[in-house]
């Protein structure tokens, strides 16, 4: 792919500002262009690439579809049905709700295991409060007063 015309007044970031905004570093969003799962990055006249809002939006996009599980090959495949027209959009719909169907699993299973810790931490701490007992805390009493 060649890389986009550069347009003078279009807000663009610098590769270490992509990175800032993204939280990625330059080698993954340099891999990610070479992996073709970003459009052609612009280039100004010196060379050095200049990532559009709408790069930051693609790389955000992609960053959440790495957040549910999906490989870097299904990526590729998803961004390749997004490149090739709107005709594609029922394919996209059955691959997102794939995965969103996956992350609410997973969610559904995150509760339980926290529900789970809570408990145990809950006992733990009864453990230690017991250990740590003054015969005030369990009678309610001074000594002194008896």
């Amino acid at each position: 792919m060649r890389s986009k015309p550069y347009r003078v007044g279009m807000h663009d970031y610098t590769i270490d500002e992509a990175a800032e905004r993204t939280g990625l570093t330059k080698h993954t969003l340099r891999y990610y262009e070479r992996e073709g799962l970003l459009p052609p990055i612009g280039k100004a006249s010196s060379g050095h690439r200049r990532y559009t809002d709408d790069d930051i939006g693609w790389v955000k996009f992609l960053q959440l579809l790495r957040a549910t599980g999906m490989p870097i090959r299904e990526a590729k495949e998803f961004v390749t049905l997004t490149w090739a027209g709107d005709h594609t959009i029922p394919q996209r719909v059955e691959v997102l709700t794939a995965y969103r169907s996956a992350l609410v699993e997973r969610m559904a299973r995150d509760v339980e295991h926290l529900e789970a810790l809570n408990r145990k931490v809950e006992w733990y701490e009864g453990v230690v409060a017991v250990r740590n007992a003054t015969p005030e805390d369990v009678t309610g009493e001074r000594a002194s007063s008896r």
